[in-house]
């Protein structure tokens, strides 16, 4: 089985589709058409208890109350948010995702800013904290005029807004708790391009869906629903890592599989995350 694959089926905390949560998808668009064709929103039901019962869903949803959007705004990290981080890289590293991951990056030989990933966690965790934590400017400007506006971690499961268009934001639980407070608008979901693709329902783990956010549109994006923080977590660090810019990979998530195309964009001298996401190729039921 393939990394990807493995991470799927170690991801015990992985939410079921109509047990756990309710999706509508509703209509179909062409990400280019500019009508709403979804007049419901996306999560008609998540349970309540699944920050109670799961500790990473938790920490996890502490971390996202603290950036600002807009970039070009700096950014400020209190020692409370530091705390947040910690407590979410300790949480995560007590899970088989993240534990693969460490184990993946450390055969495969990797370096990263010119050392072997460390075998000892607390050290692998700092490796983490850099890649994903650690801020640096986005909306450029040279010298002082640099403004330190994002993170890995904000682009990727926050989500921002650059010249009038969202930018990253594609985290599930981020997307159902904004769309619960009414910030976010579902308006329907984008088919893959290949030919033969299955009906895209609400049993799917992977979905490419258009919103806007605060009014801010965000044409296409892709997510993965349902699933754990770490999932994501340790999959994005496995393609930063040891991956290239564009992985192909084919993911069964249980009578369905899917072929996609994980993206990763470094910034930083190649010492922290620009962007992780993944694109649908194929949708296919087996």
């Amino acid at each position: 089985a393939s990394a990807a694959q493995i991470l799927w089926n170690l991801d015990s905390n992985r939410l079921s589709p109509y047990k756990d949560y309710k999706m509508d998808v509703q209509s179909s668009k062409h990400p280019s058409h500019k009508g709403d064709a979804a007049h419901d929103p996306l999560f008609t039901y998540v349970h309540r208890g699944i920050f109670q019962e799961r500790p990473t869903f938790d920490a996890f949803r502490h971390l996202l109350d603290n950036y600002s959007a807009c970039t070009g705004e700096e950014e400020t990290v209190s020692s409370k948010e530091l705390r947040e981080n910690r407590t979410f890289l300790n949480a995560v590293m007590e899970t088989a995702p993240m534990k693969y991951c460490h184990r993946y990056c450390l055969a495969k030989g990797v370096k990263y800013n010119g050392r072997s990933i460390p075998e000892d966690e607390a050290r692998f965790k700092e490796v983490l904290d850099s890649i994903w934590f650690k801020l640096y400017s986005r909306s450029g400007g040279g010298g002082r005029r640099r403004k330190m506006d994002s993170s890995g971690f904000e682009h990727v499961f926050v989500g921002e807004v650059k010249n009038g268009q969202v930018s990253g934001f594609h985290n599930w639980i981020m997307f159902w708790l904004e769309e619960r407070k009414g910030a976010v608008d579902y308006r329907g979901y984008i088919k893959p391009r290949s030919r033969y693709s299955a009906e895209t329902n609400g049993d799917d783990h992977v979905l490419t869906l258009q919103f806007s956010w605060n009014g801010v549109e965000k044409f296409v994006g892709t997510s993965f629903i349902g699933v754990s923080p770490e999932f994501e977590l340790a999959l994005y660090t496995m393609a930063f890592l040891a991956g290239e810019d564009e992985n192909i990979v084919t993911l069964d998530t249980g009578g369905e599989s899917f072929d996609l195309k994980v993206k990763c964009h470094k910034i930083d001298k190649g010492r922290k995350v620009g962007s992780c996401y993944v694109e649908a190729l194929a949708h296919y039921e087996e």
